[in-house]
């Protein structure tokens, strides 16, 4: 296997690796979305790409995101369920695969973010993502005894306002783009705005005392032990980039390379480095977690990167004497 066989450049997803039995979830039936109980009124809704959870409380529905590719199936998808009102909807962050569908909710809901996501849906103003009621900066509740739902902010990490959302009485707990059960991460660390941050909201979640994790993607419902197997992979990837920066040669890589494009420079070297850290944690991890052959290369091309000017672990850029 050679390094450059992991550039994304080639057509190399028409032949993948076996999806191991990790990633195993639900049938998603006929009509094209799953609503399950999870406890005590406490529902997942999926449709085997994206999730979301909503509470059926005694006053109405708290509903937490609107994935677009849900949406409508979101309204049938509660009425099944109960004939109360949407009352509440709380954003996980600010991005529209998640919340593109929340103008389905009733105008007279209150909407509940982290600051930080409230400014950037007021920059953009997209009529399909309703700028929140209500903000906060560290943590807040809304809902009331066994329907409430504890919002908390441990910092930046896949976006600059991605929050934790936890129902204490059902030890269910939602975090989304961070964790992926039985999957790699998504291409480049999830598209992450603050790496270290995305990293550290690895043990942040570790922390809450959950039974059931909602992670917003992909095809199941994930447990303690999910986060765990992520946090060995997360761990063992920066470990392989570390080592790949600090043993793949830069002049070698760019040796035969106009010297003249630095871009061209740098974007070998980095291809090389995500290739050789690629090829030592593919076999590793291809029978444990899917999708390891398909997003290894751009993950650890992201935590290549992030060693580099984040952590400063490997790095060129020593001060200059």
């Amino acid at each position: 296997m050679t390094a450059t066989a992991h550039q994304p450049t080639q057509p190399r997803y028409a032949s993948t690796l076996p999806v191991p039995s990790a990633a195993d979830g639900p049938k998603i039936p006929d009509e094209g979305y799953l609503v399950q109980e999870i406890a005590d009124q406490l529902y997942w809704l999926t449709d085997g790409s994206y999730g979301m959870m909503f509470s059926v409380a005694d006053e109405g529905v708290i509903a937490v995101d609107a994935p677009p590719t849900l949406g409508h199936n979101i309204t049938r998808a509660i009425a099944k369920v109960t004939s109360k009102p949407v009352t509440d909807v709380i954003y996980s962050h600010q991005h529209s695969d998640h919340i593109g569908a929340s103008s389905l909710y009733p105008d007279t809901a209150r909407r509940y973010a982290h600051r930080e996501t409230a400014r950037q849906l007021s920059d953009v103003q997209d009529k399909n993502r309703p700028v929140p009621t209500d903000v906060f900066d560290t943590s807040m509740v809304v809902g009331e005894g066994k329907h409430s739902l504890q919002l908390d902010f441990h910092g930046p990490n896949h976006s600059t306002g991605n929050i934790h959302i936890f129902a204490p009485a059902q030890k269910t707990l939602m975090f989304v783009d961070v964790i992926f059960p039985g999957w790699v991460p998504f291409a480049y660390l999830a598209v992450s705005a603050d790496i270290p941050g995305w990293i550290k909201a690895h043990h942040a979640t570790r922390n809450y005392d959950f039974d059931t994790l909602v992670a917003g993607h992909l095809t199941k419902l994930g447990t303690p032990a999910d986060v765990d197997t992520q946090i060995d992979y997360v761990t063992d990837l920066q470990q392989a980039a570390t080592q790949a920066l600090a043993s793949v040669d830069f002049a070698k890589v760019a040796g035969p390379l106009d010297h003249a494009n630095g871009w061209a420079m740098f974007g070998a070297y980095f291809d090389a480095v995500a290739g050789q850290a690629t090829d030592e944690i593919v076999p590793r991890w291809a029978d444990r977690l899917a999708g390891a052959d398909v997003f290894t290369w751009s993950n650890a091309w992201a935590m290549a990167e992030a060693v580099n000017i984040d952590f400063g672990t490997v790095t060129d850029y020593q001060i200059h004497p």
